[in-house]
């Protein structure tokens, strides 16, 4: 088996080189932008004091996400959308990117009001929806703090953290946190977004080409457990 040679010479359990530079948007509740490797994506944090019409009256918030890809995102110019013609992979992954945060909080603490993460891709290289969850949850979780603190909340809920990485089997070879040339010719490709407290809140795997064996499934469980321990360090900053 050939090892494959990884950009910036990383190791099949590396991440890409990771940073966080937050209050990028100062009108944002919260806001930050999360680069992994070549995929940058900004996440904010907006509150409405209301809540959709299937709540009103219910005593409890709601948490929901807009997933975007600019226009000069790819190498070659992405359509850009509207909001009434979203592209079923846009929808699928911004509903993703919802029912992975709405497991950060208990919805009856936040009071019946909305917070709504938007996550705009502003240079795609591999794993958008991914960092689209890891940037969200820790501008979700810096939002929460700062509306204690102006007194909307009461009292501070319990926040569990949320991270998401991916992972794939190219050229038999099991790695970690792909980027666009290794997802391009991944045999499986996965996604995992796992919780503080080492539950999963969803994981997505799919073979490219032929069916996969349980023991791939394994291993890619293994280094998305490493990833994301790491990304879990973040939110000690």
């Amino acid at each position: 088996m050939t090892v494959i040679a990884r950009t910036d010479n990383r190791s099949a359990e590396s991440l890409r080189p990771l940073t966080i530079e937050w209050d990028v948007q100062t009108s944002a509740l919260a806001s930050l932008m999360i680069r992994m490797g070549g995929t940058h994506v900004l996440c904010a944090v907006s509150v409405e004091e209301k809540v959709p019409p299937f709540l009103v009256g219910k005593g409890q918030g709601w948490i929901t996400a807009e997933y975007g890809m600019l226009p000069g995102s790819t190498s070659s110019r992405y359509k850009r959308e509207s909001v009434g013609g979203r592209s079923g992979r846009t929808l699928e992954i911004q509903r993703l990117i919802g029912r992975s945060l709405r497991m950060m909080v208990d919805l009856s603490e936040i009071g019946e009001r909305t917070l709504r993460v938007d996550c705009d891709v502003i240079n795609a290289d591999g794993g958008t929806r991914t960092a689209s969850i890891t940037g969200g949850a820790l501008a979700l979780g810096r939002a929460l703090v700062r509306l204690n603190e102006k007194g909307l909340l009461g009292v501070l809920p319990e926040i569990l953290p949320v991270a998401a990485i991916s992972a794939g089997v190219v050229d038999d070879q099991a790695l970690l946190d792909l980027d666009y040339r290794e997802d391009s010719r991944a045999a499986v490709d996965a996604n995992f977004v796992m919780t503080a407290d080492g539950r999963w809140i969803e994981i997505q795997t799919t073979a490219e080409g032929a069916p996969f064996a349980t023991e791939n499934f394994q291993e890619l469980t293994r280094l998305a457990e490493i990833g994301c321990a790491e990304l879990f360090s973040l939110w000690q900053d």
